[in-house]
């Protein structure tokens, strides 16, 4: 495939049916399952967590049976998504680190939003980066939280009103986290080819060279 065919499969979903595409993995099989747990623990945690910090919202508990069982499954559901999360974190911290790119990034986000890349991109760009930052400090925030108010194991270990500043910082970090991912998935949507990375694994190189340029080059070897 040639640059300038690769440039339009990336551009166009048509024309990657009319070239034969050269593809290099994002994500491994590991990766992919890993990232997939916790997608869906967030959603279950979600419906149940909306349904106890909103009446109107009360009827989602039905999803896990009864509102008892909801009540039980949600902080159980939240340790796993906790580790499996954490396992996401020592894999892949050292590539969210920001650089100058990044800020260039951030500050042309207008430019990017129009389909103008910008910047000197490794592995992920700066909204990616602050994603992951922003995920990590609220996991961290609802995991301590989400402990001191865990009944009946050890909420009673804790004064009252230690557990409503639990329960405040909980709710305030969930309404962030779920904001924040909602922005992930419409991002995800948004840029074509990023499902496919993390459902088959793989991009194509038009796609990696456009968004990813120094991953890009850092995974084939190749100049842009």
């Amino acid at each position: 495939m040639t640059d300038k065919a690769e440039n339009l499969a990336a551009q166009n979903p048509a024309a990657q049916n009319s070239v034969k595409e050269k593809l290099i993995q994002r994500y491994s099989a590991a990766e992919r399952i890993n990232h997939w747990i916790v997608a869906v623990c967030f959603v279950l945690l979600a419906i149940s967590g909306l349904a106890f910090f909103y009446p109107a919202f009360f009827w989602l508990t039905g999803v896990f049976g009864t509102p008892e069982l909801a009540r039980i499954v949600h902080p159980f559901v939240g340790v796993v998504m906790f580790v499996a999360f954490a396992r996401q974190f020592f894999r892949y911290w050292h590539h969210n680190l920001l650089n100058r790119e990044d800020i260039r990034w951030m500050v042309a986000v207008k430019e990017v939003m129009k389909g103008n890349e910008v910047g000197d991109i490794g592995r992920y760009n700066g909204g990616q980066k602050g994603m992951f930052w922003v995920m990590v400090l609220c996991m961290a925030a609802l995991l301590g939280s989400g402990v001191i108010a865990w009944r009946p194991y050890f909420a009673a270990s804790f004064p009252i009103p230690v557990i409503r500043i639990a329960l405040l910082v909980h709710a305030t970090s969930a309404v962030v986290l779920i904001s924040s991912i909602i922005v992930h998935v419409y991002a995800a949507l948004w840029v074509q080819g990023t499902i496919r990375a993390m459902v088959e694994g793989v991009v194509t190189h038009g796609w990696a060279r456009k968004h990813h340029p120094r991953w890009y080059r850092e995974s084939t070897g190749k100049k842009v």
